[in-house]
Protein backbone atom coordinates (compact mmCIF):
# COMPACT_ATOMS: atom_id res chain seq x y z
CA UNK A 1 0.00 0.00 0.00
CA UNK A 2 1.36 3.46 -1.03
CA UNK A 3 0.14 6.91 0.86
CA UNK A 4 -3.01 7.96 -0.73
CA UNK A 5 -3.13 11.25 -2.49
CA UNK A 6 -6.64 13.05 -2.94
CA UNK A 7 -5.51 16.91 -2.58
CA UNK A 8 -2.25 18.55 -1.42
CA UNK A 9 -1.31 22.62 -1.07
CA UNK A 10 2.86 22.56 -1.01
CA UNK A 11 5.41 24.58 -2.42
CA UNK A 12 7.02 23.84 -6.31
CA UNK A 13 10.75 23.95 -7.34
CA UNK A 14 11.31 24.64 -10.97
CA UNK A 15 13.70 22.45 -12.84
CA UNK A 16 12.78 23.69 -16.33
CA UNK A 17 14.45 21.54 -18.43
CA UNK A 18 12.86 19.71 -21.55
CA UNK A 19 14.04 15.72 -21.61
CA UNK A 20 15.31 15.25 -18.35
CA UNK A 21 16.26 11.22 -18.33
CA UNK A 22 15.94 8.94 -15.97
CA UNK A 23 20.24 8.77 -15.51
CA UNK A 24 20.00 12.60 -14.92
CA UNK A 25 17.34 12.27 -11.88
CA UNK A 26 19.40 9.15 -10.39
CA UNK A 27 22.22 8.18 -12.35
CA UNK A 28 23.36 4.77 -12.05
CA UNK A 29 26.66 5.09 -10.08
CA UNK A 30 24.06 6.02 -7.05
CA UNK A 31 22.00 3.33 -7.58
CA UNK A 32 23.46 1.05 -4.70
CA UNK A 33 20.08 -0.30 -3.64
CA UNK A 34 17.55 -2.56 -5.03
CA UNK A 35 14.76 -1.23 -2.06
CA UNK A 36 12.99 1.92 -2.55
CA UNK A 37 14.82 3.25 0.25
CA UNK A 38 18.81 5.26 0.11
CA UNK A 39 17.87 6.89 -3.05
CA UNK A 40 17.36 10.79 -1.98
CA UNK A 41 20.29 11.52 -1.55
CA UNK A 42 21.69 10.72 -5.20
CA UNK A 43 18.78 12.60 -6.98
CA UNK A 44 19.69 15.12 -9.74
CA UNK A 45 23.27 13.84 -8.03
CA UNK A 46 24.77 15.20 -11.54
CA UNK A 47 23.32 18.88 -11.29
CA UNK A 48 22.65 18.63 -7.29
CA UNK A 49 26.61 18.38 -6.34
CA UNK A 50 29.71 19.97 -7.49
CA UNK A 51 31.55 16.68 -8.12
CA UNK A 52 30.36 13.54 -9.24
CA UNK A 53 30.13 11.10 -6.64
CA UNK A 54 30.90 13.95 -4.36
CA UNK A 55 28.03 15.34 -1.73
CA UNK A 56 29.21 19.38 -1.62
CA UNK A 57 25.97 21.23 -2.79
CA UNK A 58 25.78 23.33 -5.97
CA UNK A 59 24.79 26.44 -4.79
CA UNK A 60 22.83 27.25 -8.26
CA UNK A 61 20.68 24.01 -8.22
CA UNK A 62 17.11 24.75 -7.17
CA UNK A 63 17.14 21.98 -5.33
CA UNK A 64 19.35 22.85 -2.79
CA UNK A 65 17.97 26.83 -2.45
CA UNK A 66 16.45 27.51 0.65
CA UNK A 67 13.46 28.49 -1.19
CA UNK A 68 12.65 25.34 -1.95
CA UNK A 69 13.85 22.93 0.10
CA UNK A 70 10.33 21.91 1.23
CA UNK A 71 8.96 21.68 -1.96
CA UNK A 72 6.74 18.78 -2.41
CA UNK A 73 6.02 19.14 -6.38
CA UNK A 74 8.40 19.23 -9.21
CA UNK A 75 8.29 22.16 -12.27
CA UNK A 76 9.46 20.91 -15.29
CA UNK A 77 9.85 20.56 -19.09
CA UNK A 78 8.74 17.61 -21.91
CA UNK A 79 9.49 14.15 -22.32
CA UNK A 80 10.37 14.32 -18.41
CA UNK A 81 11.24 10.54 -17.26
CA UNK A 82 12.77 9.76 -20.97
CA UNK A 83 16.13 7.27 -21.18
CA UNK A 84 15.68 4.10 -19.07
CA UNK A 85 13.02 2.28 -17.72
CA UNK A 86 14.42 2.04 -14.27
CA UNK A 87 12.31 2.66 -11.38
CA UNK A 88 14.62 3.87 -8.84
CA UNK A 89 14.17 7.23 -10.86
CA UNK A 90 10.88 7.14 -9.48
CA UNK A 91 11.57 5.80 -5.94
CA UNK A 92 14.54 8.51 -5.81
CA UNK A 93 11.76 11.40 -5.97
CA UNK A 94 9.03 9.98 -3.91
CA UNK A 95 11.63 9.30 -0.97
CA UNK A 96 13.02 12.64 -1.56
CA UNK A 97 9.34 14.15 -0.67
CA UNK A 98 7.86 14.69 -4.30
CA UNK A 99 4.17 13.75 -4.52
CA UNK A 100 3.65 14.95 -8.03
CA UNK A 101 5.45 16.40 -11.07
CA UNK A 102 4.27 18.73 -13.14
CA UNK A 103 5.44 19.05 -16.72
CA UNK A 104 4.73 19.18 -20.30
CA UNK A 105 4.97 15.02 -21.17
CA UNK A 106 6.41 12.35 -19.70
CA UNK A 107 7.87 9.13 -20.83
CA UNK A 108 5.01 6.69 -20.37
CA UNK A 109 7.52 3.94 -18.90
CA UNK A 110 8.16 6.57 -15.88
CA UNK A 111 4.54 7.84 -15.90
CA UNK A 112 3.41 4.65 -15.11
CA UNK A 113 6.36 4.13 -12.46
CA UNK A 114 5.34 7.17 -10.68
CA UNK A 115 1.99 5.96 -10.18
CA UNK A 116 3.09 2.68 -8.83
CA UNK A 117 5.33 5.36 -6.65
CA UNK A 118 2.48 7.76 -5.07
CA UNK A 119 3.46 9.95 -7.37
CA UNK A 120 0.81 12.00 -9.36
CA UNK A 121 1.91 12.65 -13.06
CA UNK A 122 0.35 15.71 -14.12
CA UNK A 123 0.61 16.57 -17.97
CA UNK A 124 0.15 20.97 -17.91
CA UNK A 125 0.48 23.07 -21.22
CA UNK A 126 3.91 24.91 -20.88
CA UNK A 127 2.78 28.32 -20.53
CA UNK A 128 1.03 26.81 -17.38
CA UNK A 129 4.17 25.46 -16.17
CA UNK A 130 5.99 28.66 -16.80
CA UNK A 131 2.93 30.57 -15.02
CA UNK A 132 3.29 28.11 -11.85
CA UNK A 133 7.06 28.70 -12.22
CA UNK A 134 7.04 32.09 -12.10
CA UNK A 135 4.69 32.61 -8.77
CA UNK A 136 7.34 29.52 -7.12
CA UNK A 137 7.95 29.16 -4.51
CA UNK A 138 4.13 30.15 -3.25
CA UNK A 139 2.24 27.67 -2.04
CA UNK A 140 0.06 25.72 -5.42
CA UNK A 141 -2.60 22.94 -4.98
CA UNK A 142 -2.95 19.64 -7.29
CA UNK A 143 -6.21 18.40 -6.18
CA UNK A 144 -6.44 15.02 -7.78
CA UNK A 145 -10.30 14.58 -6.88
CA UNK A 146 -10.87 17.59 -9.10
CA UNK A 147 -8.06 16.83 -11.51
CA UNK A 148 -7.33 20.68 -10.84
CA UNK A 149 -3.93 22.48 -10.74
CA UNK A 150 -4.50 25.99 -8.54
CA UNK A 151 -1.90 28.53 -8.61
CA UNK A 152 -1.69 30.57 -5.48
CA UNK A 153 -2.66 33.66 -8.31
CA UNK A 154 -5.77 32.33 -8.33
CA UNK A 155 -5.30 30.69 -12.12
CA UNK A 156 -6.64 27.19 -12.52
CA UNK A 157 -6.14 24.50 -14.90
CA UNK A 158 -7.36 20.70 -15.37
CA UNK A 159 -5.11 17.56 -16.51
CA UNK A 160 -5.96 14.19 -17.57
CA UNK A 161 -5.52 11.08 -15.97
CA UNK A 162 -6.51 7.82 -16.48
CA UNK A 163 -8.89 6.28 -14.15
CA UNK A 164 -7.33 3.28 -13.09
CA UNK A 165 -4.43 5.69 -12.10
CA UNK A 166 -5.81 8.11 -10.53
CA UNK A 167 -8.03 5.52 -8.43
CA UNK A 168 -4.61 3.63 -7.25
CA UNK A 169 -3.30 7.05 -6.67
CA UNK A 170 -6.90 8.44 -4.17
CA UNK A 171 -6.88 5.16 -2.58
CA UNK A 172 -2.66 3.94 -2.53
CA UNK A 173 -2.94 0.93 -4.15
CA UNK A 174 0.13 -0.89 -5.62
CA UNK A 175 -0.61 -3.02 -8.80
CA UNK A 176 -0.97 -5.99 -6.57
CA UNK A 177 -3.86 -4.52 -4.18
CA UNK A 178 -5.59 -3.02 -7.00
CA UNK A 179 -6.00 -6.44 -8.65
CA UNK A 180 -6.97 -7.94 -5.23
CA UNK A 181 -10.48 -5.40 -5.24
CA UNK A 182 -11.87 -8.12 -7.31
CA UNK A 183 -10.41 -10.97 -5.63
CA UNK A 184 -14.11 -12.14 -5.18
CA UNK A 185 -14.35 -12.32 -8.95
CA UNK A 186 -11.18 -13.49 -9.40
CA UNK A 187 -12.07 -16.78 -6.78
CA UNK A 188 -15.30 -17.44 -8.87
CA UNK A 189 -13.87 -17.51 -11.88
CA UNK A 190 -11.47 -20.13 -10.56
CA UNK A 191 -14.29 -21.99 -8.80
CA UNK A 192 -16.20 -22.47 -12.17
CA UNK A 193 -13.07 -23.24 -13.84
CA UNK A 194 -12.20 -25.54 -11.77
CA UNK A 195 -15.27 -27.66 -11.78
CA UNK A 196 -15.16 -27.58 -15.51
CA UNK A 197 -11.36 -28.59 -16.08
CA UNK A 198 -11.00 -30.21 -12.66
CA UNK A 199 -7.49 -31.45 -14.41
CA UNK A 200 -5.88 -28.27 -14.23
CA UNK A 201 -6.17 -28.27 -10.80
CA UNK A 202 -4.20 -31.20 -9.17
CA UNK A 203 -4.77 -31.71 -5.21
CA UNK A 204 -7.60 -29.01 -5.25
CA UNK A 205 -11.25 -30.32 -3.87
CA UNK A 206 -13.95 -30.63 -6.09
CA UNK A 207 -14.65 -27.44 -7.15
CA UNK A 208 -13.02 -25.43 -4.96
CA UNK A 209 -9.63 -23.90 -5.57
CA UNK A 210 -7.63 -23.56 -2.21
Amino acid sequence: MMTPFTSLTAGAAPLLRDNVDTDAIIPSREMKTVGKTGLKDGLFAGWRYTEVGGREPEPGFVLNQPAFAEARFLLSGSNFGCGSSREHAAWALAEYGFRAVIAGSFNPIFRGNCVRNGIVPVALPQDAIATLAQEAPEAMTVDLVARKVRAASGAVWTFEIEDESRQMLLEGLDAIALTLLRRAEIEAFLDADCRRRPWIYPGATTGTVN
